[in-house]
């Protein structure tokens, strides 16, 4: 169990290091497009796609990288009033009834058509702009996989759900 927990660790790495390039290049690209566009008048198609790019895949890696650092939502009323035991079984089930059938359907309906995109070396739909939309459509895929391996991590990972204080630790 401690290494599946220490891969799950080494995933959150490269997936927030994914986030962080994607956001700085997203943030660069966009700047650029800005500029070029109303500083003087020149559209360029493929920064364009470039940015949509970098957006996507910071969309979908940053979920399970929100994921691994306890940032989701949880809409329960009553687990406030509640032991911490009861929300680490609740947060089982919800990782084993919920995240994970729901990853894995994303992970199964996008199967065929990333396989297309892979099999036709799918560009983007627009004119003059970038090749390589299939290997952004495989982040979807990851980022499912990604989220049911850190669900999965989360319900086993030893944690401290209360200092001496009795307030939630961080």
């Amino acid at each position: 169990m401690h290494l599946y927990l220490r891969f799950c660790a080494g995933l959150d790495r490269l997936a927030t290091a994914f986030c962080v390039l994607a956001c700085l290049a997203l943030t660069a690209s966009v700047l650029a497009i800005v500029v070029m566009r109303y500083g003087f008048g020149i559209g360029f198609i493929e920064l364009q796609d470039f940015a949509s790019y970098a957006f996507a895949v910071l969309l979908i890696f940053s979920v399970p990288v929100c994921l691994r650092r306890g940032g989701h939502v949880r809409v329960e009323v009553l687990s406030e009033n509640l032991s911490p035991a009861y929300a680490r079984i609740a947060d089982a089930v919800a990782v084993f009834l919920f995240l994970v059938p729901v990853f894995g359907l994303i992970i199964w309906a996008d199967w065929a058509d990333l396989a297309y995109s892979w099999s036709i070396r799918e560009a983007s739909v627009e004119t003059g702009g970038l090749p390589g939309l299939f290997i952004v459509k495989t982040a979807l895929p990851l980022g499912a996989a990604m989220m049911i391996l850190q669900g999965i991590a989360m319900v086993f990972e030893p944690r401290a759900d209360h200092t001496a204080d009795g307030e939630p630790s961080l």
